[in-house]
């Protein structure tokens, strides 16, 4: 099997799945070539025997037209069997070839359907996304096939290195400093805490107010600035929690990553988390932007080693039962295989 992957995406959760993804079809030998953009700090992960393009795609670059001139080519040359691509830009770029597959992946919920002309089916990674694509008027095929976490046995980061007392209780935040991912209210909860320290790894445009809300909060000096991390896999490993505290979350990657990392979740009632977990079981929820019931919701593990552990191993559960890397894998590989082509 021959697949082509449009991805133009910047980093994130949806970005390190798109790398375990190809990695993963590299394994059970399906041949690929990729066009992503220049420079991205997740390029060395991918494992060699992936043809990488690289190049800019915006509707006003001239790039965009030798990229796409070099696609055509390459389509011509190689003559795949499917192409893959990765959210609305990638649709976009994706042309009217007939002679296979297009799938376009999506991690999060299109405003409209204008970018998917080209496309014959959509893989939605929860059954939300799939509804709202079909009340937006989607009439092809849907697919829902979601994500998988690649298990790294990376090691621990050390307290001290995070200047973080040895008996602090670490909370860990992990994901792009925009308003949508709520860490203003994991903020506000760390001043309902004691002996909690706050590791927040990412980066982005709500990074100043953030930092703000820390020292108007009285918690400056229990919170760590990170930055951006490509590989998360030394925070989880040394923390107690990871929280997703987002007003509005498709999925959420990482959880997937911490139940591989066997630490417990605690998260929003967004809309990707309120399908992935049970409370209680696999992690403990809290209605979204409560910072006073994130807040218990924290303490209650901060109590309880036990409690801890008991959602530790529902989350271990979950993803062996529902989002394991193999079965993610064969959906793929049996949706691109499938002798069913469109109209």
């Amino acid at each position: 099997m021959k697949l082509f992957h449009l991805h133009f995406g910047k980093d994130g959760g949806a970005e390190r799945f798109f790398v375990n993804l190809l990695n993963s079809l590299q394994e059970h030998d399906v041949e690929q070539t990729i066009f992503i953009r220049p420079d991205r700090r997740w390029r060395s992960e991918i494992k060699g025997g992936v043809e990488i393009h690289e190049g800019i795609f915006r509707r006003l670059s001239i790039s965009r037209f030798f990229l796409a001139a070099k696609l055509n080519r390459l389509l011509r040359e190689q003559k795949p069997d499917g192409i893959m691509a990765w959210m609305p830009r990638g649709s976009r770029f994706t042309p009217a070839w007939p002679k296979c597959l297009k799938i376009a992946r999506l991690g999060d919920y299109p405003p409209h359907l204008n970018y998917f002309t080209n496309i014959d089916i959509l893989v939605c990674n929860t059954p939300d996304l799939a509804r709202h694509v079909r009340e937006l008027g989607w009439t092809r095929r849907v697919e829902v096939i979601s994500n998988f976490a690649a298990v790294r046995a990376g090691l621990p980061i050390s307290r001290d290195e995070m200047s973080t007392p040895p008996d602090a209780f670490v909370i860990l935040g992990v994901g792009r400093f925009v308003r949508r991912k709520g860490f203003h209210t994991l903020i506000e909860a760390l001043a309902t805490l004691t002996n909690a320290y706050l590791w927040m790894v990412g980066d982005g445009e709500e990074r100043m107010n953030l930092i703000q809300l820390a020292k108007t909060s009285g918690v400056s000096d229990r919170i760590r600035f990170v930055g951006w991390k490509s590989d998360p896999s030394p925070y989880l490993a040394a923390c107690d929690v990871l929280c997703i505290p987002s007003l509005h979350e498709p999925l959420g990657n990482v959880i997937l990553e911490a139940w591989a990392a066997g630490k417990p979740v605690v998260s929003s009632r967004s809309e990707g988390p309120t399908w992935m977990m049970r409370d209680g079981a696999d992690g403990l929820l809290f209605d979204i932007e409560d910072a006073t019931g994130l807040g218990r919701a924290i303490a209650r593990l901060q109590e309880s080693p036990l409690l801890r552990e008991v959602i530790a191993q529902g989350g271990r559960k979950t993803l062996a039962s529902k989002f394991s890397k193999q079965s993610i894998t064969d959906a793929y590989i049996k949706l691109f295989g499938d002798t069913v082509k469109p109209n």
